[in-house]
């Protein structure tokens, strides 16, 4: 006897592979493979969580309300049009879920975010990748790639796992190149992490513009990982098509109050982000220093570099070497990387501990 048989396009995915948290035997070591907030959450969100414990018998509201109308607060947009979910991640299978299925196409860039494959192939779309400029988006590529069947497609920006970020002009220029059926999803989980008043446009598009979905999440910036918050805002339309399959409780009663202290703890924010913008560019500075040994640092808008190692010592063997170390970051062979580790900006013991271990590594090879 047989049992049920799945869809041949669920069967074509290749599960999500989330970065490790142990060594391979076993040993605990500092995590630098998920970009997460190496500085913790806020005092506030924390605080907020551990009162939300008298609530525990209690379903979540499923319309957010509260959270609605603090995002929509600080950035100036209308509740209304404001969609949550289990983690952006969520959010992105809903664009997918409402507006693709068999037959259509969606595109997505080399050396993208993994989930934009999964949610493609999940809802029976055939998954298009448009070559990248030197690990970047390229928007020319994109627009090359778009046909009749097009129906979405996914831009990290900054893109995740390259840290590399396209500018408002090369965003406006690939909106006004696509048909208006497609819609734009700019994912912005890195949005936070951008040096000074750079400012992709996005959310401007999503204000103004039929077809075009900015998402967001709580998960590196505001370190609430654990919680799995994500939203987006687009026109009035596309979210209540993302509505109508959304799971009606999909984030906590703890992690809404959570998520709603945290925008509120602006110092954390900006505590966070003058860290991480410091020892990026103390990272990417050191990188360079090794770049006799052919180790290279991709420029990075996020909290993590994309280190290529293109000499005598491998991305492997750097791998192993600092996992050995006692550092656990992210090797990429799966997304095409065989020869890049991603990672994480950590504390300042963590990124002089990295760079010191690479740079033993380099000298033994």
């Amino acid at each position: 006897m047989t049992g049920p048989v799945a869809k041949p396009w669920i069967l074509e995915i290749a599960p999500y592979v989330p970065g490790r948290s142990t060594t391979l035997s076993g040993k605990k070591a500092i995590k630098l493979s998920s970009n997460e907030n190496p500085l913790g959450t806020s005092p506030a969100a924390r605080d907020a969580f551990v009162s939300a414990a008298d609530s525990l018998e209690r379903y979540p509201d499923s319309g957010a309300h509260d959270l609605r109308e603090a995002l929509a607060a600080l950035h100036d947009l209308d509740p209304a049009r404001i969609i949550y979910g289990n983690g952006s991640d969520e959010v992105l299978h809903l664009a997918a879920g409402a507006f693709a299925g068999p037959g259509d196409e969606i595109i997505y860039v080399n050396y993208g975010f993994t989930v934009y494959p999964i949610a493609t192939r999940r809802v029976g779309a055939t998954p298009v990748v448009a070559p990248d400029h030197d690990y970047a988006t390229d928007v020319d590529a994109i627009l090359a790639c778009v046909t009749d069947r097009t129906r979405i497609v996914f831009v990290a920006n900054p893109n995740n796992p390259t840290g590399t970020y396209a500018t408002r002009a090369e965003i406006a220029r690939l909106h006004a190149g696509l048909p208006s059926h497609v819609l734009l999803v700019l994912d912005h989980a890195y949005a936070e992490y951008i040096d000074g008043d750079i400012d992709d446009g996005g959310m401007e598009l999503a204000r103004d513009a039929p077809n075009v979905l900015v998402t967001r999440t709580f998960s590196k910036m505001y370190g609430l990982a654990a919680e799995r918050i994500g939203w987006g805002y687009a026109a009035a339309p596309i979210i209540d098509a993302m509505h109508r399959i959304r799971l009606p409780f999909s984030i906590t009663i703890a992690g809404t109050a959570a998520a709603i202290a945290a925008l509120g703890d602006t110092a954390f924010v900006e505590h966070t982000r003058a860290h991480n913008a410091e020892w990026r560019r103390w990272f990417s500075d050191e990188i360079a220093k090794m770049g006799n040994a052919g180790l290279r640092a991709v420029p990075s808008q996020a909290n993590f570099v994309l280190v290529l190692f293109e000499g005598r010592l491998t991305a492997e063997q750097a791998y192993s070497g600092l996992m050995e170390a006692g550092y656990i970051v992210r090797w990429l062979p799966g997304q095409g990387l065989p020869h890049g580790l991603r990672i994480t900006i950590g504390t300042e013991d963590d990124n002089r501990g990295v760079i010191a271990t690479l740079r033993k590594l380099a000298g033994e090879h």
